[in-house]
């Protein structure tokens, strides 16, 4: 059966979350749905990350097996028209090795997190933001960052139901710049690595969003980080201003 890679964006807000739930919708269901209409059968297909209620993709990445040759450009074209009018768009297929795995061939995973700096309320990017009324100071942001990047038990930003089988992970970038967004000041948050911990970019944000608010120095992160504990973590932000922007491969199916 050829098998194809399809790099996914999606709007998170109406969904619990990537992975496939009974009677709820999900990302995956929808795009399972999408394969029903063109190949009537059960679908089941993988994916590069498993992302959370309310979190939003550009650069997802996940592959299914077809019982027929399709032109890449015409399998996505078929599946964005039995997608509609649900907010997820296959914005490129790929054929690509029988043996290939939208998770396991990954090598690293890159998110976006965005906070909207300002006080009138959110419209164009309600439920896109996670929106504060407060400025925030980068620089302390950055230099509280820079603690948590390189290899480390990340147990304090782990959620409790993480199922992952260590909390031992490498942090290759944690950058932080203010934007000024096309509806006020943003603060990006860049963070990359071969893979994550459950929450653990969202218990990032929500820490060092305490040191840019001047409530803890940028020293705290690394108390919190040596805590290994995760009564010692910061507030977990929402989930809206997260996005899966990147999957890398080391040979880019869609190159």
């Amino acid at each position: 059966m050829p098998r194809y890679a399809l790099k996914v964006e999606y709007h998170g807000a109406p969904f619990v979350g990537w992975q496939r739930q009974k009677e709820l919708p999900s990302v995956q269901g929808a795009i399972e749905t999408a394969l029903g209409r063109l190949q009537p059968g059960a679908h089941t297909i993988a994916a590069a990350g498993r992302t959370d209620a309310g979190v939003h993709a550009v650069g997802q990445v996940a592959h299914c097996d077809m019982a027929r040759d399709w032109d890449p450009f015409r399998l996505s074209e078929a599946l964005n028209y039995h997608l509609k009018p649900d907010p997820v768009a296959i914005v490129a297929a790929a054929r690509v090795a029988d043996d290939w795995h939208a998770r396991f061939s990954a090598i690293e995973r890159q998110y976006l997190f965005r906070i909207l700096m300002r006080r009138a309320p959110a419209t164009h990017d309600n439920g896109q933001v996670w929106q504060i009324s407060r400025q925030l100071d980068v620089a302390a942001m950055q230099a509280g960052a820079d603690m948590l990047v390189g290899r480390h038990d990340f147990t304090t930003f782990r959620s409790v139901i993480c199922q992952a089988n260590s909390p031992v992970k490498t942090l290759d970038e944690l950058r932080i710049e203010r934007v000024d967004g096309f509806c006020g000041p943003e603060v990006h948050f860049h963070v990359r690595a071969r893979s994550f911990l459950h929450n653990q970019v969202r218990s990032f944000v929500g820490t060092l969003e305490h040191v840019g608010a001047g409530s803890w120095a940028p020293k705290d992160v690394r108390t919190a980080l040596e805590a290994r504990n995760r009564a010692a973590c910061g507030t977990v932000c929402p989930p809206q201003g997260l996005y899966l922007e990147r999957v890398g491969y080391k040979d880019d199916p869609f190159a």
